[in-house]
């Protein structure tokens, strides 16, 4: 097993060529509309424990790295009046290497007969529009996947008894065959590929970092990955 742990929304930069288009979005820059509280430092957390890990810490605001290039809100509400020729530098400077080199990774993994995990963390806010979302935490995966089904199960069992006050729900606040990298990916690599969305509520963090217990059960959950190959189904 190879175990790849990735982080799509981990900040909320703009790279210098294009801040003069994001003067008047600091608000959104720093709310959920501009990255995923929390992830980078749990990222930072767990990342030594993957055999290969990645993080982005350009806003989803310039791109969102998420989403695949039909999608329509690949480009944000500021992003999308670019033009042609910047949104294409834009692609090719910061969606396609980061998605490339993962996909290249499984690649290289697929090659050796390996079979590849991949988590990839995230975080939601605790209000949209004007709904409370009803969980803690949530496991994003494709039920249609029974090696994924019974993986989320296990993964499910692991998180509770670290966190065992926490609601933790299946595919919710999204569902886990929706549009997004792990979707992707699993079309891409139909076999031997099992592709998890972990979403953290953002009323956790603080000071745009998580709790130890909460980094810590994260932990638990790939220090078992890494030790115990009969959690994955074979």
């Amino acid at each position: 097993m190879k175990l790849i742990i990735t982080c799509e929304h981990g900040g909320n930069k703009i790279p210098p060529k294009y801040e003069s288009y994001f003067k008047d979005q600091q608000e959104n820059l720093a709310s959920h509309k501009g990255y995923d509280w929390g992830t980078s430092d749990l990222f930072d957390e767990v990342k030594h424990l993957a055999d290969f890990s990645k993080k982005s810490e350009v806003s989803r605001l310039l791109v969102e790295l998420n989403r695949s290039l039909h999608h329509q809100h690949l480009f944000s509400e500021v992003s999308k009046e670019f033009s042609v020729t910047i949104k294409k530098e834009i692609l090719g400077d910061y969606y396609f290497p980061y998605r490339n080199l993962i996909v290249e990774k499984i690649a290289e993994s697929m090659k050796l007969g390996e079979k590849i995990v991949h988590l990839s963390l995230h975080s939601f806010t605790p209000i949209l529009n004007g709904k409370v979302r009803n969980t803690d935490l949530g496991i994003l995966y494709d039920s249609s996947k029974l090696q994924e089904k019974e993986f989320s199960k296990k993964l499910k069992a692991i998180l509770q008894k670290h966190l065992p006050y926490f609601k933790i729900r299946y595919n919710y606040p999204y569902l886990g065959k929706a549009d997004g990298f792990t979707t992707y990916l699993r079309n891409k690599f139909p076999k031997n590929y099992i592709g998890v969305e972990i979403e953290v509520n953002q009323k956790y963090a603080v000071g745009n970092k998580f709790s130890a217990d909460i980094k810590q059960a994260i932990v638990h959950v790939v220090q078992q990955l890494r030790e115990n190959d009969h959690l994955i189904e074979r």
